[in-house]
């Protein structure tokens, strides 16, 4: 008999659906450590699970991975459930897990730790805090309409201070939706004319004051321009709200009292202070009269003459000064004035205008002279060339009896220059049209 072989695929491929068709390997519950873990950010997750004898390789896809409430690490201890299956291309089996857990600390705790962690190295726990006014008008409070919280809250205000407003925003504070409303209501109360608010709700499990742990109703916490006190659940619980919060309130009621002062208190102590400022004042009042009287006993007052004795003979003797000194300065001005009125008499200006109007009479008559004599030079040398031109004048020529000949507005210099029979014989007085009838040269 001929033994058949199988191929590697062949027997991968059996071994798979072994695998597949276990029904103690549908649903595994398995613990360990994680081991070359590595992040692939926005993608499948790669790694093993180890304990002190063995590991198995793990995969965990995309969809589930981003469903964890914390970060695996390396090293981790966690709880996982999920399948196993054989991954026929290498022959290897693995782990797909569909749900992963931190081993003993609870998936809850290790993302509040996770988260309260990120925002404290971004400052948002010890950013500065806002202090609460002392006498506020106008308070939010909010957390549920239905709990005892906001019961405390209006006793412990209407007992402490009856004069405050307050307002109650409904909101849900437990749940997957509670987060939001959380953000919603502390961003509406944020646009209003608020004081002071309130954020809180009773004690309950960690899943149950969860909404107060997410990360967007941090933030708006501390985004917020209305100092906010926080009071969720019982002392012990603390919450990333309450971490980030202006002020953290054991209970409702400690949080009613920090928002409020009492108001029958702050009467007695603005009484008290109003006894202390009326005493001040009959006090310092007694001491300006004291220093009043004293005043009205001394010297300057039984004898005000003596506070300007001093001062009145200081005046006389700059008087007397005054008085001297303006007379030596009136007695140089004098002097100044009759040498300047001396050397005007020796420097009369009369003598000096009439010699210049002198030379200014000789000077024009000068002028006038110069002037007729050019004009007559000038009128001689026009005439002259006004007889100059004349005789060069052919006008003057023509009037002895002499002519120009023209032919088609050319002057006939020569007979060689007739080209046409007609001819125009310029007199002095007129125009003569000829025709040329022969024509003889006449010798060089």
């Amino acid at each position: 008999m001929t033994q058949e072989y199988l191929t590697v695929s062949a027997l991968n491929k059996y071994i798979k659906r072994k695998f597949d068709v276990d029904p103690y390997l549908e649903r595994i519950y398995l613990t360990g450590e994680i081991s070359n873990f590595r992040m692939r950010p926005n993608n499948h997750q790669y790694f093993s699970l180890k304990d002190e004898r063995s590991k198995i390789n793990a995969i965990m896809f995309k969809g589930a991975f981003q469903k964890l409430k914390f970060t695996p690490k390396e090293g981790m201890k966690v709880l996982v459930v999920g399948r196993v299956a054989l991954y026929e291309a290498s022959g290897m089996y693995q782990i797909y897990i569909d749900h992963m857990e931190p081993d003993g600390v609870g998936a809850l705790y290790q993302a509040l730790a996770e988260l309260r962690e990120k925002l404290d190295k971004e400052g948002l726990f010890s950013q500065p805090k806002k202090p609460l006014p002392h006498y506020p008008k106008r308070i939010a409070v909010i957390t549920s309409p239905s709990g005892a919280v906001i019961r405390d809250i209006i006793t412990t205000v209407k007992r402490r201070y009856p004069i405050a407003q307050l307002v109650l925003f409904p909101t849900l504070v437990q749940g997957e939706k509670a987060a939001a409303d959380i953000v919603k209501n502390i961003k509406k109360a944020e646009s209003l004319d608020f004081d002071t608010m309130i954020i809180g709700r009773g004690g309950g499990s960690i899943e149950d004051l969860w909404p107060f742990n997410e990360e967007v109703v941090a933030r708006a916490i501390a985004a917020s321009s209305i100092p906010i006190i926080s009071s969720v659940g019982h002392e012990t619980d603390t919450t990333i709200a309450d971490l980030v919060a202006d002020v953290r309130a054991a209970t409702p009621t400690a949080a009613a009292e920090l928002a409020v002062p009492v108001l029958s208190e702050e009467i007695l102590r603005i009484k008290e202070k109003q006894a202390r400022l009326e005493q001040a004042f009959l006090h310092q009042l007694q001491r300006k009269k004291e220093r009043f009287e004293r005043l009205q006993q001394s010297y300057i007052f039984r004898q005000p003459n003596r506070l300007y004795e001093a001062q009145s003979v200081q005046l006389d003797r700059l008087t007397q000064q005054l008085q001297q000194n303006m007379t030596v300065l009136v007695n140089q001005r004098e002097r100044e004035l009759m040498q300047y009125r001396n050397r005007l008499g020796q420097s009369n200006p009369i003598n000096r205008v009439k010699q210049t109007e002198q030379q200014m009479t000789y000077l024009q008559e000068r002028l006038q002279q110069q002037m007729q004599g050019y004009l007559e030079n000038q009128q001689r040398r026009v005439q002259q060339a006004i007889t100059s031109l004349d005789l060069l004048s052919p006008l003057k020529t023509m009037g002895r009896g002499f002519t120009y000949t023209t032919q088609k507005d050319h002057v006939i210099r020569s007979v060689k220059d007739l080209k046409e029979k007609e001819i125009a014989v310029h007199f002095v007085d007129g125009t003569v049209k000829a025709s040329i009838l022969e024509i003889e040269e006449g010798e060089e």
